[in-house]
């Protein structure tokens, strides 16, 4: 390194004299031609007027307005770390060795919003494993990993890595050079998933389980005690076929399911005439009206309302709706299906499926939609529901950029309220 240095040195004073040095060697080599001195003695001579001049010219200064802003470039290292914090997605605490809070992005604010600078982070943050994990690492200064979840306002946990870190004097004067730094990362999407995943397969291993065993139950019985009874034989081959009519409605609906979810986030663009569909399942279901006494009232428009969407799983959504009807509703003796146009400034028709039965209770209302959860479980199944209908019509409200409503009183019916995006004016037209 030494020598690098020195020479650099040499470089720069040759390149600051070069213009003398030059001049001497001319003189020289026309002392040489006029045999003044002799080759040797001419090289001899430039050699030592050239040292001397370069020694006495020295290296280049350089100005020193012309040299970096230390201080500056302190700031600006300052300012682009306190930018990279700001900009992270986490939320991210720098905390001294002492624990007390140094600094945090806005993520952290939100996260603690008594948080404050120069406090200990212990008032902010009382969570006992995390306040575990910082006093272990302040210790060991090791960095610790560690799970945190809370309960209010909402249910949400986080994984918080706690990484000390030494800095630099030169960057950062004015801070402590030992830092901890806490990051925040959210699991709580993670974790309801793994919620909804272990409820999904424990509930639908539920309900095949039980048409199933009824299934393998009476063919037992058929295979030994009735295997020569023909009125058993009818009776237990109707209820079979019952059963295995359950497990395919089961296995359709959880198709279907599947396949709305996989493309939920591509929205449809086919223009459809929902009254049209609305027609045409009215028309469809009146089977199974009168089979239970049940009358479907259609107030519908005549003319055509348009929507970007799929025509069978706009379908499938009305199907579930009236069937709704049909099924819980009967006492009420109608169901009613009625269009109302868009209003306001939104640009959205509603389509509302009202029946006059017995209602529903409040508490069960926010979660209608949810897979499997059905408000009275026997009589779900008495109908030969699967308690999938209402998360089907949600999804494929949500995949047509639409949104259900549930309006219910005890006792007084029930009205389903589905509200879809109309095509604009421009669209309707082409």
């Amino acid at each position: 390194m030494a020598s690098f240095l020195i020479l650099r040195r040499l470089s720069s004073w040759v390149l600051n004299s070069r213009f003398v040095m030059a001049i001497t060697a001319l003189v020289f080599l026309l002392f040489s031609a006029l045999e003044i001195l002799t080759p040797v003695g001419a090289l001899f001579g430039f050699l030592l007027i050239s040292v001397a001049t370069a020694l006495a010219m020295g290296p280049e200064v350089v100005p020193a307005e012309a040299l970096p802003d230390q201080t500056d470039g302190i700031a600006g290292a300052r300012a682009a770390a306190v930018a990279v914090i700001e900009s992270l997605p986490d939320p991210v605490i720098v905390l001294d060795r002492h624990g007390d809070i140094v600094g945090f992005n806005r993520w952290a604010a939100a996260l603690a919003p008594a948080m404050r600078r120069g406090e200990p982070v212990t008032l902010s943050l009382r969570m006992p494993e995390l306040t575990e994990a910082i006093r272990e690492s302040r210790r060991t200064w090791q960095p610790r990993r560690v799970e945190i979840s809370e309960r209010v306002p909402h249910d949400r946990w986080y994984e918080v890595f706690v990484v000390p870190f030494v800095t630099s004097a030169q960057v950062a004067p004015e801070l402590p050079q030992d830092l901890i730094i806490l990051s925040f990362r959210d699991l709580t999407p993670l974790r309801r998933v793994e919620e909804m995943r272990a409820d999904f397969v424990a509930n639908a291993s539920h309900e095949l389980r039980t048409p199933l065993a009824a299934l393998l139950g009476f063919i037992e019985t058929l295979q030994g005690p009735a295997r020569n009874d023909a009125a058993a034989r009818e009776r237990f081959l109707g209820i079979m076929q019952s059963q295995a009519g359950r497990m395919a409605r089961l296995i359709d609906d959880l198709l279907s399911l599947s396949r709305i979810e996989l493309n939920l986030h591509r929205k449809p663009d086919t223009p459809v005439d929902i009254i049209s569909a609305l027609r045409q399942v009215c028309d469809s279901l009146q089977t199974l009206a009168r089979d239970r006494g049940v009358t479907i009232e259609a107030v519908l428009p005549d003319s055509p309302v348009m929507i970007a969407g799929d025509r069978d799983e706009l379908m499938r959504l009305f199907e579930n709706l009236i069937e709704n009807g049909l099924k819980y509703g009967a006492s009420g003796g109608r169901v009613l299906v009625t269009f109302q146009p868009p209003s306001g400034k939104a640009n959205e028709a509603s389509i509302t499926v009202r029946d006059f039965g017995p209602g529903i209770a409040p508490e069960h209302l926010p979660r209608l939609t949810e897979r499997f959860y059905r408000a009275d479980v026997g009589e779900s199944r008495a109908q030969g529901g699967t308690g999938l209908g209402l998360a089907l019509v949600k999804h494929i409200l949500n995949r047509h950029g639409g949104r259900l409503s549930i309006e219910s009183q005890f006792g007084k019916g029930a009205s389903f309220i589905a509200r879809v995006p109309l095509l604009p004016e421009v669209e309707k037209i082409k």
